[in-house]
């Protein structure tokens, strides 16, 4: 087992390495980030998941993470002990701060947790002509713990999804936005074509919780592509979701495609997994920062 020195030594290194390889996202003249990515969502004190999973992984991946609140979480690696609601005109004042000031490149959006935050948001997305959104559905947390209301649900049907460029849902979401249940890819298949009727043009089927090896499915409203993966026997990891909608936003961010973003995000989520860490007494989280990890893909050698 790595020393913990030897692992903090790591971690730095890999820290210096990222940061000189995203110098050439600097521009020449008043040091302005390229790939600015917004993040819309809950926080996670545990560090795994939320704003802090997204900002890590926005980071790493050589964009420049800003965020807007929707909730404060008590939680942890064990589950969801609490959360406090921030009010809907504070969420609002948050969005116009940031949308306001310079705009950004993408946005992703997560835990919303209440229908009158969804609509909030949907206002804020139609004002400032936001155009890159990516929309993680969170319903539930990873430990069943309810993460968005009923008529939140509702609202994200009907007024976000129809908004966004991506939306990610894994197959329990996919099942809920659909309506449908999900055994096999063909019933993935069939579910993004549902989805993707609410208006949104990408559907991001997610294949984690399917038995065998994981195959996200990606439908573009015409064609369906296949991203493939080996399961990685590490047990629950807390916090993948958000990282891969995340990875997605970044791409989009640094003026990818859809295909190339959640090929980007697919990689990324691959590796953090792969080397999750132990942070606590329940399931691992995301190592952002391991051995191998795709920088370059968006940053570049420089």
């Amino acid at each position: 087992m790595e020393a913990f020195g030897e692992y903090v030594n790591r971690i730095s290194l890999e820290i210096i390495t990222g940061m000189r390889k995203m110098k050439s996202t600097i521009t020449s003249g008043g040091g302005e980030m390229k790939g600015k990515v917004l993040t819309i969502a809950g926080s996670d004190p545990g560090g795994g998941a939320g704003i802090q999973a997204d900002l890590k992984t926005i980071t790493v991946l050589g964009g420049y993470g800003m965020s807007v609140v929707t909730a404060l979480t008590a939680q942890n690696t064990r589950g969801v002990q609490g959360i406090f609601r921030i009010p809907v005109d504070f969420v609002e004042r948050q969005l116009d701060s940031v949308l306001g000031d310079g705009g950004v490149d993408a946005v992703k959006t997560g835990m919303l947790l209440s229908a009158d935050i969804v609509s909030a948001v949907c206002g804020k997305i139609r004002e400032y002509r936001i155009e890159r959104l990516v929309v993680d559905p969170i319903i539930v947390s990873s430990d069943g713990s309810s993460l968005l209301t009923d008529d939140g649900r509702e609202a994200l049907i009907s007024e976000l999804i129809p908004l966004s460029l991506v939306v990610t849902p894994n197959i329990p979401e996919a099942e809920v936005l659909s309506g449908i249940s999900i055994r096999s890819l063909e019933d993935m298949k069939r579910a993004s074509e549902i989805i993707a009727r609410h208006g949104v043009r990408n559907v991001i089927v997610k294949g984690g919780h399917s038995p065998g090896d994981p195959v996200d499915l990606l439908y573009d409203g015409s064609d369906f592509h296949l991203f493939s993966a080996e399961r990685i026997p590490v047990g629950d990891v807390h916090g993948t979701g958000c990282t891969f909608s995340a990875a997605v936003a970044a791409g989009l961010a640094a003026q990818k495609t859809v295909r190339e973003s959640v090929t980007l995000a697919k990689e990324y989520i691959s590796s953090a997994i792969e080397n999750a860490l132990r942070t606590g007494g329940g399931r691992r989280v995301p190592d952002h920062f391991p051995d191998k990890y795709v920088c370059e893909e968006i940053c570049g050698e420089g």
